[in-house]
């Protein structure tokens, strides 16, 4: 596997973006370090560019017949190494070096067929489709890892997705011409693909974890046995009595999640004060003074753990940092494979060599309350990643939701990288 082709251009007009992003991918394409015809891009624009989607897959892929798939969506940003483009015309191509028979592009009118072994899958999926959460846990066990990694689109205007296979439709389903909007989108890779992902959450606890002793559907009643209102106040060291400056710091304040635990090391919030990759954060959505209870955006769980939780610039570039170098670690070469743990794909069977190894090419999912904006300037999130992994391809977008596993998070980033032996 070489290294991935990669580029992205601004420009008010799509064509000519395009036309720059092309020059960029020809030019790598020409180089040895580079595939000369990949079958597989994805694409990612922003949403200025969302009612021209079909003209402009249309006039990239025929710029580049020998890329036969192609997968991808839009985002108010997207994301480059070392760039990011919020609020401006932008598109993003990376063209991936990948046997044809280790990956399949699916979609609703060209669902992934039984005969393909699925082990990882990037998905796309438009946030207002309905039971997401079921079609997400679904794909899920149609692969080998169980592992998902993507996004929600993000758009001001139409919410597309792009998903062109070289097998065409199911018979019967019509052309949908590689674009569409609603549904689940996106590619599943075979065993051979060898990727290694990380989650990296944007919030940091400001309270203890606690167990859900009662609750009902998505409101919380009860914590560790006393009122969730009350102990929600009580960690905010606000109160009702001042009714404006409590429910500005309820405002501020979101809900860290984790199922009920299966053991006795799972745990909400790790050592470091950081929450682990099992946490879900949801958004509380309304006090409830006559049962004293807290609702929140998502069903609960009796038994689960909770802990009140603030977005935070320091923990979010830190936690950002770590996921970086723990890719990078996983990339060093070893005596011994370790087992496999959450959040990597294995590559071999535990206690077998394994070389040392080099990215390919990496994609990286955010979430549209991230990005420079929140990490202090212009590209301030890609720049951390590019300190820490280097000049890699990589592309991205900023999303609704981001899913890892069978999880849709929110305010996380999502670093899948792709690598091959060096």
């Amino acid at each position: 596997m070489t290294v991935f082709s990669y580029a992205h251009a601004t420009h008010p007009q799509w064509q000519m973006a395009a036309s720059l992003v092309l020059a960029q991918l020809r030019a790598q394409m020409a180089s040895p370090q580079h595939a000369a015809t990949p079958g597989l891009a994805l694409l990612y624009i922003t949403d200025h560019y969302a009612n021209d989607a079909k003209a402009l897959l249309d006039y990239l892929s025929g710029e580049l017949p020998m890329v036969t798939d192609w997968s991808g969506t839009v985002g108010i940003g997207i994301a480059t190494n070392n760039a990011e483009y919020f609020d401006e015309p932008a598109l993003a191509v990376m063209l991936l070096d990948v046997p044809s028979d280790q990956y399949r592009v699916f979609s609703g009118v060209a669902p992934l067929g039984l005969g393909f072994e699925a082990h990882t899958a990037l998905v796309h999926a438009d946030p207002s489709t309905a039971d997401l959460d079921e079609l997400l846990t679904e794909m899920s066990a149609r692969t080998g890892t169980g592992y998902l990694f993507g996004g929600l689109a993000s758009s001001r205007s139409q919410s597309v997705q792009f998903a062109l296979a070289a097998d065409g439709n199911v018979r019967g389903q019509g052309h949908a011409g590689g674009v569409f909007s609603g549904g689940l989108s996106g590619v599943a890779f075979g065993p051979e693909v060898d990727l290694v992902s990380r989650v990296t959450q944007g919030c940091k606890p400001v309270s203890k974890t606690r167990v859900v002793t009662d609750c009902q559907d998505n409101v919380v009643l009860t914590l560790d046995g006393e009122p969730a209102l009350e102990v929600l106040l009580g960690d905010l060291s606000v109160s009702l009595d001042q009714p404006q400056t409590a429910l500005q710091a309820v405002r501020a304040t979101l809900v860290g999640l984790a199922q009920p635990p299966t053991g006795q090391d799972s745990a909400a919030v790790r050592k470091t004060g950081n929450f682990g990759n099992d946490v879900l954060v949801r958004h509380i959505v309304g006090l409830d003074p006559g049962r004293h209870a807290v609702a929140v955006s998502d069903h609960v769980k009796l038994g689960a753990q909770l802990a009140f939780c603030q977005r935070n610039v320091q923990a979010a570039r830190a936690d950002l940092m770590r996921i970086c170098a723990e890719i990078r670690e996983e990339l060093e070469p070893e005596e011994v494979l370790e087992p496999f743990t959450a959040g990597a794909t294995p590559y071999a069977e535990p206690g077998s060599a394994r070389p040392a190894r080099h990215i390919a090419g990496a994609v990286y999912i955010s979430c549209t309350g991230r990005g420079g904006p929140h990490f202090g300037g212009p590209s301030a999130e890609m720049q951390v990643v590019r300190r820490a992994l280097g000049d890699v391809p990589l592309v991205g977008f900023f999303a609704a939701g981001e899913v890892a596993h069978h999880h849709l998070y929110a305010y996380t980033g999502v670093l899948t990288v792709f690598t091959a032996e060096r």
